[in-house]
């Protein structure tokens, strides 16, 4: 079986219950979709609010729907969030399945002044002020996005 990519050496440990498996091909993470009912203000909040860049846009008319793909680094480097807006739908329905993405941040307290700053301008809003988990010492907040996703900010060390 031809593996899709390399596969990273495994730490095993006594009571593993989940072996590897040798001929399973080793998987990536490359992206999470999105649907958007206005491709531009969601572009705006990503790259203006939340520090993200404009990978690449695809536009399908006679689909009758268009792609932009974000991220702080292109595949494979990084997962990318992939916008998709659907022609002539302007809103969506948030599932009670969906709960949020979350990104890494070295200092949540002045990244969220930093998204504070941009939201009155692109939409959102911090849903959530940064302090420690419920019954934990890690450092989270919440971001909603002008669609109505949550994105979770945790501070982890750089």
């Amino acid at each position: 079986m031809r593996l899709l990519f390399p596969r990273p050496p495994r730490t095993r440990y006594a009571d593993d219950p989940f072996p590897a498996l040798p001929d399973f091909p080793i998987m990536r993470f490359l992206h999470t979709m999105l649907r958007v009912g206005d491709m531009q203000r969601a572009i705006d909040f990503y790259t203006r609010v939340m520090g993200m860049k404009l990978l690449r846009t695809t536009d399908r008319p006679d689909q009758k729907y268009a792609l932009a793909f974000l991220g702080y680094a292109a595949n494979p480097e990084q997962a990318e969030i992939e916008l998709t807006y659907n022609y002539g739908v302007d809103r969506y329905e948030m599932g009670g399945a969906y709960g949020h993405i979350a990104l890494g941040v070295a200092d949540i307290y002045a990244t969220c002044e930093q998204i504070r700053a941009n939201v009155a301008q692109f939409g959102g809003s911090i849903s959530r002020e940064p302090g420690p988990v419920k019954g934990g010492d890690t450092l989270i907040a919440f971001i909603t996005d002008p669609d109505g996703y949550k994105i979770e900010l945790i501070q982890r060390d750089a």
